[in-house]
């Protein structure tokens, strides 16, 4: 039997459930004995730190929501089995009754070097502020302030809040952790 080159795809898949999924599926293949014919499977994910009433809450999130990327020989009988998972949709770029069309080589060296970006880079904060934005100063020496963010800095995490100091309008500096949104 010769090998057939194994090229990359994209599953269509159920929103939220692509971990379970792939998970199910690496079952299925392997209980039919085809998960040789599987090079990769992967649901490309980002680490993102949020900030919920003053606290840092670190979250994995999925980069392609619906998806699942597989490196794949899509001969035979493997293309039904995943087909017949639960919250399997289908293949991106099927026609009906035709075969998956595989990613160009273009597409798949931009994904991947999304998701081994997203893995180099590690957490990334979710700003949750933006400019005009009224807060409240939860931390420091300027506890129960109110003000108006005037700017944001991304890559120190500051936010820029123009409060009342004794009738004039004062800039401070603060991290995301010390304000809160009004």
């Amino acid at each position: 039997m010769e090998v057939a080159e194994k090229k990359w795809y994209v599953i269509r898949v159920v929103t939220g459930q692509e971990v379970k999924i792939k998970d199910y599926i690496d079952y299925e293949l392997s209980r039919f004995s085809l998960d040789k014919q599987i090079e990769e499977m992967l649901v490309p994910t980002e680490k993102v730190v949020q900030i919920r009433k003053g606290k840092k809450i670190s979250k994995e999130k999925t980069y392609f929501p619906g998806y699942i990327m597989m490196k794949a020989d899509i001969s035979g009988e493997i293309l039904h089995v995943i087909k017949s998972v639960s919250n399997v949709l289908g293949f991106l770029g099927e026609t009906k009754g035709g075969e998956p069309i595989p990613l160009r080589q273009a597409e798949v060296n931009r994904m991947l070097g999304k998701v081994d970006e997203l893995a180099i880079s590690g957490e990334q904060i979710n700003i949750p502020f933006s400019i005009g934005e009224n807060v409240k100063v939860i931390d420091g020496p300027f506890n129960g302030f109110t003000g108006t963010i005037d700017n944001v800095n991304e890559e120190k995490r500051k936010l820029e809040v123009m409060v009342k100091i004794f009738g004039r309008k004062t800039p401070l500096e603060l991290s995301y952790m010390q304000v809160e949104k009004i």
